[in-house]
């Protein structure tokens, strides 16, 4: 099983607290506390159709993403890079392999993700890599689990991207 502590340090130190303020994906303007944690990654690892992509460079971890089947295609979560690595291309290369892989063991049509709608650089990214806004949100959940919300009120926005499942044929 992969190492779930340095996927969770990873994870955490991207989005939360002061080492996430070198990258630009981080939500310490708004939200406290962590964004995962070993027993949220260890369930996502052993759920039945669920998995975690790595980007290892000599067994070192510098990018996960999380990948779920859903009833409407696959879902994907927690896009994670090392903060000092950030805008050298790798989310987006870790993007489109689990984009990959969800087409090519699940015979997905669609990608869905939840983003937190005041992380508007964030949605202009997954805009610029085909992802819609769908005008769908959720509340951002109450849970000190998933953080401890600075700004009142956030919600998490769905996105959506139409993939071809046979493209790689």
């Amino acid at each position: 099983m992969a190492d779930v502590a340095s996927i969770v340090q990873l994870v955490n130190s991207s989005y939360r607290g002061e080492s996430g303020k070198q990258g630009w994906t981080t939500e310490a303007d708004l939200l406290d506390g962590q964004r995962t944690d070993e027993e949220e990654v260890t369930r996502l690892l052993q759920a039945q159709d669920s998995m975690i992509v790595l980007c290892l460079l000599d067994g070192k971890i510098l990018a996960s993403v999380q990948l779920e089947k859903h009833s409407e295609g696959a879902y994907l979560g927690m896009l994670a890079v090392n903060p000092v690595l950030q805008n050298q291309g790798i989310g987006k290369r870790l993007m489109a392999e689990a984009e990959a892989i969800a087409k090519r063991q699940w015979a997905a049509q669609k990608m869905l993700m939840t983003v937190i709608n005041l992380r508007y650089d964030v949605i202009a990214f997954y805009q610029r890599h085909g992802y819609a806004r769908t005008g769908r949100t959720v509340p951002f959940p109450t849970s000190e689990k998933y953080g401890i919300q600075k700004v009142p009120g956030l919600m998490l926005e769905y996105l959506e991207k139409r993939i071809d499942p046979l493209s790689n044929c």
